[in-house]
This record gives C-alpha cells, structure tokens and sequence, in this order.
C-alpha cells in the first residue's frame, strides 16, 4: 500500500468508525455485550478473509508477537467498551466528540513513553484540545450523566491512543488482516466470559446490528486502520480518524434527531481544528527535511 491508498483506506475508516456510535444507539445491549458481539463476528469475517487468501493465523508468529498483540487486543477492549459506556450514558454526540481526544493523547504518549519532545507549537495544540474537552463537558457536576459519559469517552480516547502505538508495532512485520484478527480474537476472549446469559437474550434485529459493526465497522475498518498504519504515522492516522465525530454527528443528528449544543460543537470544531493543524505541521516539516536533503 502506497500512501495515496492508505490514506484513501484511512478515510473510509473514519466513516465506518463514525457509524460505530450509532449501531452504539441502536442495539439494545450493554456495552460489553456489544463489544463482545462485535468482536466476534469481526474474527469469523477476518479468518475467512485469511483462508480465502491461502494465510494462516500463525504465519510468521513470534514469541514478541503475541505480547505485543495481547497488549494491544487488551487496550482496544477497553477503548470499546468506555465508548459504547459513553455512548448509553450521554449519546452519540458527546461520545464521539471525547473520543476525538485521542491524538493529543497519541502526543503525550509519544512524548512520555517515546522522550519525544514537544514543541511550543505542539502545546499550544494540546491547550487548544483541552479548552474545546472544556466546551463539549455540559457541566462539571458528575452528578450529570452526560459529564459522566464525556469522562468515560476522553477515557475511550486515551486507550484508542495507547491502542494505536502499540498497533504500530504490531503491524510492523505481520499482515494486517492477520493482525487485526489476532486483536478481536483477543477482545472476544476477554469479554465474552462476562456477556453470558445477556448475549444470548438479543433478538433478530439486535443481532444484525451487531453483524453489521462486526463485520464493517470493525473487521473491514480494523484491517483498514491497521493496513494504514504500515505507511502513515500514528499522528497522520490520528488527523484523519479525528473526523470522526464530523460523521458521528452528522449520522445521529438525521437517524435520531441527537444535536449537540452550540457550545459543544465549537469546542469540537476547535479540538478537530487543532489535530488537522498538528498534522499539517507534521507534514510541512517533513517536506522541509526531504528538500534539504535533497538540496
């Protein structure tokens, strides 16, 4: 995949990552029933995928592969499960825009865990993510339950973060669909135990829901994400994957009549306005470093 294709797969992530909040809203089951359904369908869509191409799941196996994928099956578990919390507690709206936090999460990672530095320019980023968090919060009491649901989105977002560094790993030397269905594999197993007698209970159409985020939402744009990841850096995947609260918003505001506040979508407007900036900084320095060199 050449950056062109992968930044085309990143983007169609997005929009598929953006429909997760509203088949979020529409399967009647708590969060981790749906993110075990998910998960599970992701794994049979991402298997057959694999044996239809002649793979096998252990085809280029190593012991630090199966660290480092259970690392990151584990955080993704968790970044689910907040996010459809977040999603039942305060909507699609609020959920998706406290998950856009992510990629100034990805930067203090990368700063803490990495010893990258930031710039001044990069904290002004972060300040300008923080004060839009500040607009979307409804109120500071956590008494109120879209505030509750706004914490445990920032939460989604902090994981996805962690998530998505430890992807980059992951996917350095494994094929993609091989890698993310090591990682649903991985959340399946350790949700399932804990979505029994509930998962059993759904009727027919809160299954198809969680066919359709199994197989789309999250097989398709897992492989997509992760195929993306081989050629872009996490920051640049982190840009395009912010708009998804755009398409969020945009799905819950004509399916269920959800409007965020005026307050809150300048706050989202701001946040998604600093990540775009971070990544276009990104992108004019490395234009800057190959004309030098080439000079």
């Amino acid at each position: 995949m050449h950056r062109q294709s992968a930044l085309f797969a990143i983007h169609i992530a997005a929009v598929l990552f953006g429909l997760t909040g509203i088949f979020g809203e529409l399967i009647q089951a708590d969060a981790m029933v749906i993110t075990a359904g998910r998960a599970s369908f992701a794994v049979i869509a991402l298997f057959a995928f694999i044996r239809y191409q002649g793979g096998s799941l252990m085809q280029g196996m190593k012991a630090r592969n199966i660290w480092v994928l259970l690392a990151a099956g584990a955080m993704l578990a968790v970044h689910w499960v907040t996010f459809f919390i977040a999603v039942k507690i305060a909507g699609v709206a609020v959920a998706t825009l406290g998950f856009a936090s992510f990629p100034a999460f990805i930067t203090l990672c990368e700063c803490i865990f990495f010893k990258e530095k930031i710039s001044i320019s990069e904290w002004l980023i972060l300040a300008l993510v923080t004060v839009g968090l500040v607009l979307v919060t409804p109120s500071f009491d956590f008494q109120d339950e879209a505030t509750i649901g706004l914490a445990w989105a920032i939460l989604s977002g902090l994981t996805f973060a962690i998530f998505t560094l430890i992807n980059r790993r992951a996917a350095a030397h494994m094929p993609a669909q091989q890698v993310a269905c090591w990682e649903n594999l991985v959340v399946a197993l350790l949700t399932l135990p804990f979505s029994f007698p509930a998962i059993a209970q759904l009727d027919a159409l809160n299954w198809l829901w969680i066919v359709l985020l199994g197989v789309f939402c999250t097989a398709l744009s897992h492989y997509l994400l992760v195929s993306s990841l081989m050629v872009l850096k996490a920051r640049s995947a982190g840009i395009v994957i912010a708009l998804e609260p755009v398409y969020a918003i945009f799905f819950a505001a004509v399916l269920f009549a959800q409007y965020p506040s005026t307050r809150a979508l300048f706050g989202g407007a701001l946040m998604i306005g600093a990540i775009v900036w971070s990544g276009l900084r990104q992108s004019e320095k490395k234009a800057a470093k190959r004309t030098k060199a080439a000079q």
